[in-house]
């Protein structure tokens, strides 16, 4: 039977907030044994991801939390943010059109874009007032 361990962080919806994230991935990692480095994919999905909460959730200069829980049972790791901001679906958002020279392109959708080429599943479910993402590696 392999490794299992479930941790949670709760941060407010303050950009500050994601330094604390960075150090719970780092424990995490540890935590899982992990070979070193390969929570910085996962590090970059969690920011856009809670990055997109703080910034576009919540209106302007509420504090409000967010819930990060973390299922790694070898050699699945499985990442639920949970918030009570206003309802958005990144599975929803079309890939951008890389094609494109970048001056054409039109801002925003690459964070999302990343985050599927780096997780192996996402999903999206509102219940009730409360956002629930989740995202899937297989380590």
């Amino acid at each position: 039977m392999g490794k299992e361990i479930y941790k949670q962080l709760t941060i407010r919806n303050a950009v500050d907030e994601l330094n604390r994230v960075v150090v719970f991935l780092e424990q995490l990692e540890e935590e899982c044994q992990l070979p070193a480095g390969c929570m910085l994919p996962i590090n970059l999905v969690l920011e856009e991801a809670l990055s997109n909460v703080i910034f576009y959730a919540y209106e302007e200069g509420s504090s409000q939390e967010i819930h990060i829980n973390v299922e790694y049972v070898a050699p699945r790791l499985v990442i639920t943010i949970k918030d009570t901001g206003k309802p958005f679906d990144p599975t929803q958002k079309e890939d951008p059109n890389l094609n494109l020279p970048v001056e054409e392109r039109p801002i925003g959708g690459l964070g999302i874009f990343l985050m599927r080429k780096i997780m192996d599943e996402i999903s999206y479910e509102r219940l009730g007032k409360e956002n629930i993402l989740r995202m899937t590696k297989i380590m």
